[in-house]
């Protein structure tokens, strides 16, 4: 039960701006730290019974399995891996040869063991990254990058890696989001919050800093700064052209913003193009991927399409756009990358993968489809080499579905006109017991009559009592893809559960138009659309209300919170992790304010009026049959800000409410910075889930 004295005498019901439970925003507070600590202790002692104990083992164990696929990049002659098992939780950066990772036992070279270096300095050391130095510089530094706690903002610091140091007079720059990128051996860009009023409102990154060796971050002078009302200011070093350029941007939001070309001296020459528009250079050709319909000269170009031009031509107001991809229903580009000066399409076609390689010519552009990748499960291509120029033709391909582990493979495409069938590289070994389980597709319908596609894996038929474990996202236009978990395999679908993903509005699933009825006022629809999907389980006879228990996180914790107050009565359980909850107040919170893109802006009164109906934080009420919740976050989160979480449990359980909360010392904006911690808040969350709704596997 909820510590009254920490409370005192409390509205039942908050008003929006009237937060009595505002004190839980101090994330080191004190009083708010015994409040978290004395609820996470509470949930703890109920849910961590020997049978969680066991299955967070058992789990931290799979997650550490020596037999697990390294992920590799190539670099300058060796691919890269940062590997994690029970001896290296925190991490060991290593590096060896492709012929070498292909055989049983590759010989890796470690560059650096993580939990060496945390156990000598004292720190909470996570892997952040690492940036080597051009193929012109060497090659033989690095720019590290630490966190502290799995948080956002981060270390970074320059490693030599001939004598496997860290460089004690190099570039240093202290914690803080953004970081540096190499120009030569001698001079980086420095995007960083470091400084006074270097950060913007949203905490990311306001100007481009041009850092040379030896001199003082904090007195780097700006190439290029952004409003401080801005989401941010960034650059990129583009090396396809013989002389480096660089491409700066302004984000006014996550969906407006502008572009320039320039040098080190700063911007040269605004892009004029759409400011919602994608767009990205290669050598001479430009790029534009359109959110809404593009008019070029005579020609309208509709949104979602990608369309190809002459660089130099456009910059100089001429030429004509050729149409590369044009969106179909349900069919939509998902990305583009290079490869030998081909460009690879990644296509979703009713949420199945699908590649076609372009050859650009005088005449135009070639398209060969590459047909020799399964049709069947998620597979997903991409570059082997970081640097292009190094390229020759490989690219990895991973394939897997919700019961076969993932494969990698290796395919290479420098002869488009002649592709051989990708050849397995390594092998995940299965995580649970598959048999009899199936995977099919469903659709629901929502409030408006649209179709919701939804993924079910699980036993074959319809029991009528099924434990479902149901989840969604619906938000920013992020792609829910059926993948093998091995959380919701062994802990749920191996015991005799059925696992449910919701491909609901607000997702990129169907392009821009998906997302678009899903954003902002279109949110709540978002939110209606996963209710459908659990009412649909029902009407087909997979299950009863009462058995089904949802998930979801950061976006799709606003999602799982607005299912409590908004259709209680479709489940039984919910599992809400590291949550936006309060809307009024979200834009003030750390990274909040670069979110009002997808939410609203809520000291606008046209914009509160539809986000009040969704703020679950202000439209919980007494007297209602909610179910169990549990609310999780971490306490190094500084991305959604750990008070939603507090603030809402804190109300809840005033209220009377069967509300549980847990808050993990570390993490970040996820489940844990190891495989131990990941482990344990998963398995918690498995236990607390089977729990409510009375599974007993």
């Amino acid at each position: 039960m909820l510590d009254a004295t920490l409370l005192g005498n409390l509205p039942t019901i908050a008003q929006p701006d009237d937060d009595p439970y505002l004190w839980l925003e101090e994330i080191h507070g004190e009083k708010a730290l015994h409040w978290a600590n004395a609820r996470s202790a509470e949930t703890i002692a109920r849910f961590a019974t020997p049978r969680f104990e066991g299955e967070r083992d058992t789990l931290a164990a799979l997650l550490d399995r020596p037999d697990k696929v390294p992920g590799i990049s190539r670099l300058g002659g060796y691919v890269y891996n940062v590997w994690n098992d029970a001896d290296n939780p925190r991490g060991l950066w290593r590096r060896t040869t492709l012929e070498s990772y292909r055989t049983e036992e590759p010989v890796w070279d470690v560059l650096l063991d993580l939990d060496a270096l945390a156990g000598a300095e004292g720190e909470d050391w996570v892997w952040a990254g690492a940036s080597i130095e051009p193929r012109d510089a060497g090659r033989e530094r690095v720019i590290i990058s630490l966190s502290r706690g799995g948080s956002d903002a981060s270390v970074n610091r320059e490693y030599d890696l001939v004598t496997r140091s860290f460089v004690a007079d190099g570039f240093i720059l202290p914690e803080a989001k953004g970081g540096v990128s190499w120009i030569d051996r001698d001079t980086v860009l420095l995007q960083s919050t470091l400084g006074e009023g270097m950060a913007t409102r949203a905490g990311y990154p306001r100007s481009v800093r041009l850092w040379r060796r030896g001199t003082d971050p904090l007195v780097a002078p700006v190439i290029f700064g952004a409003d401080a009302a801005s989401l941010g200011a960034g650059a990129h070093i583009d090396r396809t052209v013989e002389e480096p350029r660089i491409w700066f941007s302004e984000y006014r939001s996550m969906l407006d913003g502008d572009i320039w070309l320039g040098d080190l001296s700063g911007p040269q020459q605004k892009i004029d193009i759409p400011t919602d528009a994608g767009m990205s250079a290669f050598g001479d050709r430009l790029l534009l991927n359109p959110r809404r319909p593009y008019a070029a000269g005579d020609v309208v170009f509709s949104g979602d399409s990608l369309i190809s031009i002459s660089l130099s031509a456009f910059l100089e107001g001429r030429g004509n756009f050729e149409l590369l991809f044009e969106p179909e229903e349900r069919k939509i580009l998902l990305g583009h990358f290079w490869n030998k000066g081909n460009l690879i399409l990644a296509v979703l076609d009713n949420l199945i993968h699908r590649y076609e390689i372009l050859i650009p010519s005088a005449i135009g552009w070639k398209r060969r489809p590459i047909d020799v990748l399964p049709c069947h499960g998620t597979v997903h291509i991409g570059p082997l080499d970081t640097d292009f120029k190094e390229s020759n033709g490989d690219i990895l391909v991973s394939v897997q579905d919700p019961l076969t582990p993932a494969q990698l493979q290796l395919l290479n495409i420098a002869d488009p006109a002649n592709l051989a069938a990708p050849v397995l590289l390594k092998s995940s070994p299965a995580g649970f017991d598959a048999s009899g389980l199936v995977v099919t597709r469903h659709e629901a319908i929502s409030v408006d009559g649209v179709k919701i596609p939804y993924t079910q894996v699980g036993p074959a038929g319809e029991t009528g009592n099924a434990p479902v474990h149901l989840y969604g996202y619906g938000g920013f236009g992020v792609v829910m893809e059926s993948g093998y978990n091995i959380g919701v395999g062994k802990l749920w679908l191996e015991q005799g559960g059925t696992h449910v993903i919701a491909n609901i509005r607000g997702g990129g699933e169907f392009g821009v138009p998906w997302h678009e009825a899903g954003r902002r006022a279109g949110k709540k629809l978002s939110h209606d659309d996963f209710a459908a999907v659990a009412a649909d389980l029902v009407r087909r006879g997979v299950t009863i209300p009462q058995r089904i228990a949802a998930q979801g996180g950061s976006n799709g914790g606003l999602l799982i919170a607005n299912m409590l107050t908004r259709y209680p009565e479709h489940f039984g359980a919910l599992l809400c992790t590291v949550p936006v909850l309060d809307l009024r107040r979200f834009s003030k919170l750390l990274a909040g304010a670069s979110w009002i893109d997808e939410f609203g802006d809520p000291d606008n009164p046209d914009d509160w009026a539809f986000m009040q109906q969704i703020s679950a934080y202000h439209t919980a009420e007494a007297g209602h049959p909610y179910p169990p919740i549990l609310i999780a976050t971490t306490l190094k989160d500084d991305r959604v800000h750990p008070g939603h979480a507090r603030k809402m449990a804190a109300k809840l359980q005033h209220l009377g409410y069967p509300a549980h909360y847990y808050e993990q010392a570390t993490g970040g904006h996820g489940s844990g910075k190891d495989n131990q911690e990941t482990a344990s808040f998963i398995a918690l969350g498995y236990a607390f889930l089977r729990d409510a709704i009375g599974w007993t596997p």
